[in-house]
């Protein structure tokens, strides 16, 4: 395999899966580990990746990168599909939950499209969409379309929000700073979220280990008011350690 065509399927690997370790690649191309330390270098001089010890991570986003639903579907996808899994079993009959737009949670939308006696409320089109046929009652909060998100955000969906109330909110951020609390890029996206949780008796946050260390613009809530958090192995030590002793109830898987 040409030098090039390994650092494009490196950046591919990266994509998906978030993260890459020298040690794996030199097994997966079959090469040595001098080797694919100087690729990663490459990339890294080429700003398509961080270097770090023993591998390299994705190039930490702006405070203002607003990715749209689709670039994120492509991300992180094994991760979203076991928190989804794991959140849906936290679901009783019955039960009214919340789910603001994004993967993770339309992952959690897929796998409740059996569940008898759900009520889902959601400001999430795409969401709405993948309920349209099951055997959920959904409500839609109205609100102006946020097209980069599929989301309904503005004064219409904060009011629609202040006026029920929910059983559990899963919520997806985009930024999970653990010294600081959740955000996201978009200001209004922000306010749409606080009305969720102050609407649902409980939050439980939904995020592959990747939003960890990001801050974006908008500040969602303080880590003070987190209470319960799922995530999947690839959160560092330091922040689950963090999460932990704050008091915050973390789900690994």
């Amino acid at each position: 395999m040409l030098s090039e065509e390994r650092r494009r399927e490196v950046l591919e690997i990266l994509r998906t899966d978030g993260r890459v370790l020298v040690r794996d690649l030199a097994r997966r191309f079959r090469t040595s580990l001098i080797t694919v330390r100087k690729d990663l270098e490459a990339l890294h001089h080429q700003g398509q990746l961080e270097r770090t010890h023993g591998g390299a991570l994705p190039v930490l986003a702006g405070a203002l990168q607003d990715q749209t639903l689709q670039e994120k579907e492509r991300q992180h996808r094994q991760q979203k599909l076991r928190i989804a899994a794991a959140a849906v079993r936290m679901i009783r009959p019955g039960q009214v939950i919340i789910l603001d737009s994004g993967t993770t949670t339309t992952a959690i939308a897929r796998g409740c499209r059996q569940l008898r006696g759900l009520t889902v409320i959601t400001n999430g089109t795409n969401i709405a969409a993948e309920l349209a046929d099951s055997q959920a009652d959904v409500i839609l909060t109205g609100g102006s379309l946020r097209r980069n998100s599929f989301s309904l955000v503005g004064p219409l969906a904060e009011e629609s929000l202040s006026k029920l109330s929910a059983d559990v909110l899963f919520l997806a951020v985009d930024g999970f700073d653990v010294s600081y609390g959740l955000t996201t890029p978009n200001q209004l996206e922000a306010r749409v979220n606080r009305a969720m949780s102050e609407a649902a008796k409980r939050t439980i946050v939904v995020g592959d280990s990747s939003k960890f260390g990001r801050r974006s613009l908008s500040l969602i809530m303080p880590m003070s008011a987190v209470r319960e958090t799922i995530t999947d192995r690839g959160i560092s030590k330091g922040d689950l350690k963090m999460l932990r002793e704050s008091g915050i109830d973390v789900m690994v898987v």
